[in-house]
């Protein structure tokens, strides 16, 4: 009798599976979608486009990239979160896939339960950079202004709620000074206004501003990172210029939609590692300031589950919401 119950479970183990075994094993066979869920531009649009054509080369389909900018990352991430998890639809997130959780309301998806984590592929430092036409010459000047004069000075960032956002509002409230947020649709048009001017003092990745910082565009003030960036040495850490023991680390990430097999998962996973690991990919991330991690899909659970946390105190603490 036992052993007719066991055989019975065997069997409808494995016709349980059968579908997805086939599945995956058929996959892909349809045009793949990243979406970025951020305008065209910033680094993780660059990211999704480097490594786009050799995705397809290696996949044999279409790999179309889609930009659905808004709600610092939220709407698109929440497309990819609703589609079938059939791996035709993967997510390219960054760090405010961490913050979305506790600043914005009644979100449309679960972060921690309505994607499959796919890779961490890697982080970044953020910079702080004004243009070369300011008074800023360093990052104590920024610092000395906004004491004097609360709200006076401006700070371009990528977005309420960004890493960036949160950064300096707690940074602000520890270290007694106030700044005025400007908050932009992404990357590229804070990359924009940077260049050209129209905003005082910017803060964003070093892997967004690295060629403007090295064409002289703009000037590094900063850098969030615990010890000084090796990719630029001489510019201070924010913890030896005025902001004691604070540091923070951007990231970006790879997800589809929960339940997608997990024999796709890791299909994706190595062939996104592969494309970001092709030199004249890594060549061009890392020049920039990329930090490549290329994690397996548990590690960037645990990762993402840890900033949910982290970042969503800071947000508690500061009463900060999406608009501010």
């Amino acid at each position: 009798m036992h052993v007719k119950t066991l055989l019975a479970a065997l069997a409808a183990a494995v016709s349980l599976a059968a579908p997805l075994a086939a599945q995956a094993q058929a996959w892909p066979s349809q045009p793949i979608r990243l979406v970025v869920p951020f305008p065209p531009g910033g680094t993780t649009d660059q990211i999704a486009r480097h490594v786009q054509p050799h995705l397809q080369q290696a996949l044999g389909v279409q790999v179309l990239v889609e930009n659905r900018p808004g709600a610092s990352g939220a709407i698109g991430t929440a497309t990819v979160a609703k589609a079938p998890p059939d791996g035709n639809t993967f997510a390219v997130v960054f760090d405010t896939h961490g913050v979305n959780p506790s600043l914005i309301p009644n979100m449309q998806f679960d972060t921690l339960n309505d994607l499959a984590p796919v890779m961490l592929v890697g982080k970044s430092p953020m910079v702080f950079v004004t243009h070369p036409s300011t008074p800023y010459k360093t990052f104590g000047d920024v610092l000395a202004a906004a004491r004097s004069k609360p709200e006076a000075v401006g700070y371009g960032t990528i977005g309420s709620g960004s890493l960036a956002h949160l950064f300096v509002t707690m940074a602000g409230r520890q270290n007694g000074f106030l700044m005025t947020h400007v908050p932009y649709k992404g990357g590229g048009p804070l990359i924009t206004d940077s260049v050209a001017g129209h905003v005082p003092v910017s803060i964003a990745t070093v892997a967004l501003f690295m060629p403007h910082i090295q064409s002289g565009k703009v000037r590094p003030l900063a850098v969030t990172s615990p010890k000084r960036f090796p990719s630029l040495p001489d510019v201070p850490a924010v913890s030896e210029v005025g902001l004691p023991g604070m540091d923070a680390e951007a990231w970006w990430g790879v997800f589809a939609p929960a339940k997608t097999p997990a024999p796709i998962v890791a299909r994706m996973n190595a062939e996104f590692a592969n494309a970001l690991r092709n030199p004249g990919v890594s060549e061009k991330l890392v020049g920039q300031g990329l930090v490549m991690t290329l994690s397996q899909p548990g590690d960037l659970a645990k990762f993402v589950a840890n900033e949910v946390d982290r970042w969503g105190k800071v947000v508690r603490d500061n009463k900060i919401t999406a608009g501010n």
